[in-house]
């Protein structure tokens, strides 16, 4: 009873035979060969666009010095703190 006679083997034969059929197998390999191809591909177009972004100069932000007047910077502090929600 612990050993498979023959028709279980036959079984498992047909049954595998079924779903997988005469050259279901290559196929599922075939399309695995191009996705990892694509992936592959991908890749290497994604590298020269990284190369590229580095070669540009940075960008700056000019800075403008204060030339506000102390109560006009203390009230704009004042409004942004009330946005904020810490003063009341």
């Amino acid at each position: 009873m612990g050993s498979l006679s023959i028709w279980h083997w036959i079984v498992v034969i047909v049954v595998v035979l079924l779903l997988f059929g005469r050259g279901k197998i290559s196929e599922l390999m075939g399309d695995m060969a191009q996705g990892i191809k694509a992936f592959k591909k991908g890749m290497a177009d994604d590298q020269p666009q990284t190369a590229e972004a580095t070669k540009e100069p940075l960008k700056t932000i000019d800075h403008q010095p204060a030339t506000a007047a102390p109560s006009e910077m203390k009230a704009r502090a004042d409004t942004e703190k009330r946005a904020e929600g810490s003063l009341s």
